[in-house]
């Protein structure tokens, strides 16, 4: 019933607004004549009088001041929603989830994306920082961010960070104790910071290249494992060890002498991170939003 009568109802209101079939007929972009009959059918359906006319006006009954008490506030929000939607085309509203690890968390996404809360109250955004590269579907999550040459087929990928590399570093003492490896075979003699990827459980193996760009992969041992990457840094620096770290990361201790980097010439330089997400996602006006606040800037 209320499919039948809701085009009647706002014929209803607009005609009491009014107090003339003319204008209002005139503002439903209607005749006269076809409005009258809209009116009369609600009337006959209802069993109720809810115009008074005259020759001269027309006002609502009693009946039809009480069912428009009833409308007209329901009408002004279902307006005033619209509204809000139509300008919420023009302002990004909306909660994007990133998945990425901590490193891209607080080195990348974070110091573009705060500026952006700030300028954009209606987005939400909320990072899940995951170390084994999780899949979206499973996180539940509309983009994520890896190097590169880790990006899946079938995604959309934009790069949002420098080219990056990987150093092995440690700490000036424990250089003077154990020395320092002349290739990454030597490691295999050393105390290393692991690194437990949360995908599958494994120890992550560190990845070098020699000078004809054969990929080396070597497992070390060590007293101390962690799952993400900042306490393997914080390890180096404590004197517990080598550690493979981004050499962005790194570059605050090395440049104040509490770290070095060794095996250099086996660090070659990898595309860095790019955020991702299905070809087949259509883009909300807040994931937009988180597009433009990351594009390199390069």
């Amino acid at each position: 019933m209320l499919r039948e009568n809701i085009t009647d109802l706002i014929a209803l209101a607009a005609v009491a607004e009014e107090r003339s079939f003319t204008k209002a007929a005139a503002r439903l972009n209607v005749s006269q004549s076809a409005l009258s009959h809209t009116i009369k059918g609600l009337e006959q359906r209802l069993g109720l009088r809810l115009l008074t006319r005259t020759t001269r006006s027309v006002a609502p009954t009693l009946e039809g001041e009480d069912l428009l008490a009833t409308l007209n506030p329901c009408f002004e929000k279902i307006e005033a929603r619209l509204m809000a939607l139509n300008e919420s085309r023009d302002t990004p509203t909306g909660t994007v989830r990133i998945v990425a690890v901590e490193y891209a968390i607080e080195s990348l996404l974070w110091p573009k994306l705060s500026p952006l809360l700030k300028k954009y109250p209606s987005v939400n955004i909320e990072l899940v920082m995951d170390c084994g590269y999780t899949d979206l579907a499973s996180s539940q999550c509309d983009a994520g961010v890896r190097y590169g040459e880790q990006v899946s087929e079938g995604m959309i990928s934009m790069r949002i960070g420098p080219d990056e590399r990987m150093v092995c570093v440690g700490a000036p003492d424990y250089f003077a104790e154990a020395g320092v490896p002349e290739t990454p075979q030597d490691l295999t003699g050393h105390r290393c910071v692991n690194l437990r990827l949360s995908t599958h459980g494994a120890l992550y193996a560190w990845e070098f290249e020699d000078a004809d760009g054969t990929e080396i992969r070597v497992k070390v041992q060590g007293q101390v494992c962690f799952n993400t990457v900042n306490p393997v840094l914080r390890a180096a620096v404590d004197g517990h060890g080598l550690a493979l770290v981004p050499e962005r990361l790194a570059a605050e201790h090395l440049a104040a002498g509490r770290l070095a980097v060794c095996l250099e010439s086996y660090s070659p330089y990898f595309p860095g991170f790019h955020l991702y997400y299905p070809s087949r996602q259509r883009p909300s006006s807040a994931f937009e939003a988180v597009l433009e606040a990351l594009r390199d800037p390069r």
